[in-house]
């Protein structure tokens, strides 16, 4: 990279991390933060420079990426609804990651906007492992100056990005990409549950699947976790039920009927009450194998 700015980026969890340290390796600049001090220490070791708090990121970058649980977590960062918003945000360039509601992230735009910042609305397709290969897809929206100078800083993280059109329309997109992935998967895994059901062969069944039409980088990764119950996270039930949540809040409010994802929906909730919410998504198996036992 030629430019010499840092960029700053805030939240480093299980999708921020990965992006972070893949920006700090191929050779950004970087000053980041998190809440909790112990996750900054392997961007420390690759050369990012470590905040002392959220407010020191805005001091020193005038570009500030953000990949937080919710919007909550993006307010407090943000200072919003305090008189150190204006300060935070004026002048800078605030990009959110973060999976939120299209409404929420509207609004944050117009008071950015309105403080004398620029915002572009930035969620990602993909889970921890293209997260950490720097396969990621991005879909932007913003002023479009905003969306070329940003997607021009996203090679490193993202294999591609889309220009979506004015916020919220990226959000929106993203909860149409997710539709189709939560419902592939939970299907995936009803599948899965009907062949091991039957005591078939679960390698000859992934095996099929990988050879077959319907295969994807996701039916392949997921289809091995269901052969060999491994339930380690990549996209954790708990996200996949707020994002589940996300989905059918936004089609609520546009009217659109939304049934295979209120199924979808319930098995998510069902899995996580049965203590699997910090599992893979793959986990809700376990609530088909439960309505199996039940009926």
């Amino acid at each position: 990279m030629t430019d010499t700015a840092p960029i700053g980026f805030i939240g480093l969890g299980t999708m921020g991390a990965p992006m972070a340290l893949n920006l700090r390796k191929a050779g950004s600049p970087l000053v980041v933060w998190n809440r909790s001090p112990e996750k900054c220490e392997r961007l420390a070791a690759a050369g990012a420079e470590v905040a002392a708090d959220s407010n020191d990121v805005f001091s020193r970058c005038a570009t500030v990426m953000m990949m937080l649980m919710d919007g909550e977590a993006i307010d407090a960062v943000l200072a919003r609804g305090t008189q150190a918003f204006s300060t935070r945000v004026q002048g800078h360039v605030i990009v959110n990651f973060s999976t939120v509601e299209p409404a929420y992230s509207q609004a944050l735009a117009e008071d950015i906007r309105a403080a004398g910042g620029r915002f572009v609305e930035a969620p990602v397709s993909g889970s921890r492992i293209p997260a950490e290969k720097g396969e990621l897809v991005a879909m932007l929206s913003g002023a479009p100056e905003d969306v070329d100078a940003i997607g021009a800083q996203l090679a490193p993280m993202c294999r591609q990005h889309f220009a979506c059109g004015p916020v919220p329309g990226a959000l929106r997109m993203k909860l149409a990409v997710n539709t189709f992935l939560i419902t592939m998967v939970t299907g995936l895994a009803e599948a899965a549950r009907f062949a091991s059901g039957h005591g078939l062969d679960m390698h000859r069944f992934a095996e099929i699947l990988d050879a077959g039409p319907m295969c994807s980088a996701v039916s392949r990764v997921k289809v091995g976790k269901l052969r060999d119950n491994d339930l380690t996270k990549q996209a954790s039930i708990s996200d996949v039920l707020k994002n589940s949540d996300l989905v059918m809040n936004a089609a609520g409010l546009a009217g659109i009927a939304m049934p295979l994802m209120q199924v979808c929906r319930a098995l998510y909730a069902k899995t996580e009450s049965m203590g699997f919410g910090e599992q893979d998504m793959v986990a809700v198996v376990k609530a088909i194998e439960n309505a199996s036992h039940t009926s």
